[in-house]
């Protein structure tokens, strides 16, 4: 199930229980007509067709019952020991639905409760029972949330693409809008297309180094669509959860995809990025959700970091461990290469970067980066400096040989998600909790523009 993407992001109602209330009710609950609709509103993206997370399918009544790969969710006559309700309830990680989606109303929850205390009954009638086909329906409004958690920039600098909430905007390189990219199989409640990307948030993107392909991830799903005609080239489904890191290989050749879980091991795929065929899946990696993932520059190499605190590395395409790197505090939110290949960076949610030897698998040095946590990071072109974002609202440049700081990126209000630099080292791309794209100019920091969700007012903070 999905949770914050950042440790550090989340609001307080994010992962709150819902309230317990008891309902006066005195017939039995009934399968059909009250607790399959709350199954097909609330649970069918993830748990029905050909989606079952976990291996659990609630589209029927005998499914639900025989469980996934973790038995029976529920037990009879016991709600307070059935794993769906505590999940349901939100005192039992994972929670359903996940974060960024609509979770059971007070009301559902003590239905679903009473329910199960009666027994679990199946349906009285099966009449009552819909067909159990998932429909995909936006469960997630645009205007509601645009944090933007994902950035990427084309290699010749001609476009920029945001990801906004469930949204993708895509710019010219100074910031003009150009279009977004929309899944025509996506409706709202009322059966409306919806303009959106994803049903869930994005949580990544990055261009393919021909810059025809942009990629991006999000709940159980990555997809590449074509640049110039803005549709969808290809879709992945097979992850247990968010997939909040992508990496193409300098070559293009393969595609890189971390994510995974909260507390369950992380994924970590290797694609064919033109056959789109699954080349390696990294088993174990890390123990936790992966965070970031980074090729080496002669692309041989993987490295890729987690919640469980360590950076490691891999040989490709084999998947063969190599090493690992063990210091930070906290989770490992992102991980990238020097140009050199002999240095790798690695940004933590204890505040800091580490700087680490390749070769003799050592730390160099620790740089106390931001006053919360690093989110992301990016090598600047061929230069041993690398650009930071951070919870902090910050964004700073580093220099990875001195620990130096180069320069900050001011101007942002909010919680900073994302960050992006053009490859010859010209501009850097920032995107945060506000959901303010700000394009800057990489040897001085200063503003190019600030730009705000298309159809709002543009964002008065100096731009020029």
């Amino acid at each position: 199930m999905v949770l914050p993407a950042l440790v550090c992001a989340q609001t307080a109602n994010d992962t709150k229980p819902i309230p317990e209330i008891k309902i006066d009710r005195k017939e039995p609950v009934d399968y059909g007509k009250d607790i399959f609709p709350i199954f097909k509103n609330k649970c069918f993206v993830c748990h029905s067709g050909k989606e079952t997370g976990g291996k659990l399918d609630l589209s029927t009544h005998a499914k639900l019952m025989a469980g996934g790969k973790k038995g029976s969710p529920i037990v009879a006559g016991k709600a307070e020991e059935s794993i769906l309700y505590k999940y349901c309830a939100r005192t039992l990680k994972p929670i359903m639905p996940p974060k960024g989606e609509e979770p059971l109303t007070p009301n559902e929850l003590a239905l679903l409760k009473l329910w199960i205390d009666q027994g679990a009954k199946p349906p009285a009638d099966i009449s009552t029972v819909g067909t159990g086909k998932p429909e995909v329906v936006l469960t997630l409004p645009p205007s509601v949330v645009k944090p933007i958690r994902g950035v990427a920039i084309n290699n010749d600098k001609s476009l920029i693409a945001s990801g906004r909430g469930n949204q993708i905007h895509l710019y010219k390189g100074d910031g003009t809008y150009v279009k977004s990219l929309v899944n025509p199989d996506l409706k709202t409640a009322d059966g409306k297309p919806a303009s959106v990307a994803h049903i869930s948030l994005v949580e990544s993107l990055t261009f393919s180094p021909d810059g025809k392909t942009l990629v991006s991830g999000s709940f159980k799903e990555v997809v590449f669509w074509d640049v110039e005609k803005g549709t969808i080239k290809h879709k992945l489904t097979d992850f247990a959860d968010r997939v909040v890191a992508l990496h193409f290989s300098s070559d293009g050749k393969y595609l890189a995809t971390g994510g995974g879980a909260p507390t369950e091991d992380g994924e970590l795929k290797v694609w064919n990025a033109e056959t789109f065929k699954l080349v390696v899946e990294i088993k174990p990696s890390h123990s936790d959700t992966v965070f970031g993932v980074c090729f080496s520059p002669d692309n041989t190499k993987l490295a890729s970091c987690g919640a469980d605190k360590f950076v490691k590395v891999f040989e490709i395409p084999s998947g063969k461990f190599l090493k690992s790197f063990e210091g930070h505090t906290n989770h490992v939110m992102d991980v990238g290469w020097k140009p050199d290949g002999k240095i790798l960076a690695s940004a933590g949610a204890d505040n800091n970067v580490k700087i680490w030897d390749y070769e003799k698998g050592e730390q160099v040095r620790t740089i106390r980066a931001h006053q919360n946590q690093a989110t992301r990071l990016v090598f600047v072109g061929k230069t041993p400096t690398f650009v930071t974002a951070s919870g902090d609202k910050n964004v700073g440049m580093f220099n990875a040989d001195s620990g130096g700081n180069v320069r900050s990126f001011t101007g942002g209000t909010d919680f900073m998600y994302a960050v992006a630099v053009s490859s010859d080292g010209k501009l850097v791309i920032t995107g945060g909790e506000e959901g303010i794209l700000r394009i800057y100019n990489a040897d001085n920091a200063q503003l190019i523009k600030a730009v705000s969700p298309p159809g709002e007012e543009p964002k008065k903070e100096g731009s020029k």
